[in-house]
């Protein structure tokens, strides 16, 4: 008996091909019971196919950062509205130009804070260059969240120095689109907030927090409490900008009304360059770069 089968060609047919059969034969999003249920948007949407929902938010972007290689990340966080500093001085020309002073006011604190853009950018680049010299599986690449401002900043960095770079993106309310530096297949989109931060977490050897808002600080926060509770093993925590951080958060209080020991000030560092970051990774991991 002979065949055209190759060998190599699996036993079971592929899923995605019934998928794309049925999807030319219905319409995509009308109810239907006939169904394939894993093509069946109604039936994966459903609160009891949540934890379904959970699995694949898991499973997709794990699978994909594993088949390219991308084993160890160093996750930046911070603001997401700092600008870099040609878009900064255009909006403080604008303001002065209104003569508005809360504009202005804005639009200089928007120029203050680009420099912590290009830290951001300038770090990534320090990062990517270094570790292209490293063997695979000690390689470092730059995560971020794939927003704008500093997780922009930073995507820019790694891709200017050659490098790919991760981008864990979240559905909200009001639409978020990846950066236009983020490399576009490692660029993830999640609904749950939880699964993406277990995806910071999962690859993350060293996190660098620059100034932000509530966001930031609450990435920071969770990946703080991880380690304290030994959730997590320990990692560089690094706060980028002594003032801001020590201007924002007095830990001594902590300290002082016993609800932190003095010990878990060892869990994080404030470092104001670049350099000062990417120097505290190597010596935690006692890394050999040039």
């Amino acid at each position: 008996m002979q065949s055209t089968q190759d060998i190599k060609e699996p036993s079971l047919p592929h899923a995605w091909a019934d998928l794309l059969a049925e999807a030319k034969s219905s319409d995509w999003l009308e109810p239907e019971a006939h169904r394939l249920a894993f093509a069946d948007p109604e039936f994966l949407l459903r609160r009891e196919t949540r934890g379904i929902r959970f699995q694949l938010e898991m499973l997709k972007p794990d699978l994909a950062q594993a088949e390219a290689g991308i084993e160890h990340t160093v996750v930046v966080f911070g603001s997401a509205r700092f600008v870099d500093r040609a878009a900064a001085q255009v909006q403080l020309q604008i303001a002065q130009q209104s003569g508005q002073a809360q504009d202005i006011a804005k639009a200089q604190a928007l120029v203050r804070n680009a420099e912590h853009y290009e830290n951001a950018r300038v770090f990534a680049q320090m990062v990517s260059r270094a570790c292209s010299c490293l063997p695979n599986d000690e390689k470092l690449f730059i995560c971020t969240g794939g927003g704008p401002g500093i997780m922009e900043a930073a995507n820019r960095g790694a891709q200017e120095a050659g490098a790919p770079s991760v981008a864990l993106n979240i559905a909200l309310p009001h639409e978020q689109h990846p950066n236009p530096y983020v490399t576009p297949e490692l660029s993830f989109k999640f609904h749950y907030f939880a699964l993406r931060k277990m995806h910071f977490m999962m690859r993350a050897k060293a996190l660098v927090a620059f100034p932000g808002g509530f966001g930031t600080l609450d990435e920071l926060f969770e990946v703080m409490t991880l380690v304290q509770t030994r959730k997590a093993r320990p990692v560089p925590i690094l706060l980028f900008g002594t003032t801001f951080w020590k201007g924002l958060i007095n830990m001594d209080v902590l300290i002082e009304e016993g609800t932190i020991s003095a010990s878990d000030l060892n869990l994080f560092h404030y470092v104001d360059t670049p350099e000062a970051a990417w120097q505290a990774i190597c010596d935690f991991y006692q890394l050999k770069v040039s």
